[in-house]
């Protein structure tokens, strides 16, 4: 009687030891699950602001190149205008002088611009990207 006891004992311990196990074990999947939810939530969250911010770049680029083809062509319409009335070839070719050395000042104004607006655009849209990257590093570290 004292050994079907023990075995009894045994068994209510195993199956206890056992359902606590898998208990443990589902609630860990579970809270893995949910910070992989979490962790790809926020990795989304920064594809969706790097994109933004590439869209706001790539309009910011197009407005200001919108604006200078607009102001070019009306200073090639200006200077056309001007060529046309000159009353003599050395007054065609200084007007001609001048408006080829405007044109490529505003030209050069313009790349710089354009370089100013796609650096910026580039670090704007890179950073979400490079802070979830930063963020999985650290975690990777933290978990050796």
């Amino acid at each position: 009687m004292a050994a079907a006891e023990t075995i009894k004992t045994s068994v209510e311990q195993f199956t206890a030891a056992s359902n606590q196990a898998f208990k443990d074990g589902v609630e860990k999947s579970l809270a893995a699950l949910a910070e992989a939810n979490t962790h790809s939530k926020k990795n989304l969250e920064a594809v969706v602001a790097s994109v933004t911010a590439a869209t706001k770049g790539a309009e910011a680029l197009g407005a200001q190149t919108f604006a200078y083809g607009k102001k070019a062509a009306e200073d090639h319409v200006a200077a056309a205008k001007s060529l046309a009335a000159a009353k003599s070839v050395q007054e065609a070719v200084e007007l001609q002088t001048a408006w080829a050395k405007s044109a490529l000042e505003a030209y050069i104004a313009q790349v710089s611009k354009a370089s100013e607006i796609v650096s910026a655009s580039i670090k704007d849209s890179v950073k979400p990207l490079n802070e979830r990257v930063s963020a999985a590093v650290e975690k990777f570290q933290a978990a050796r």
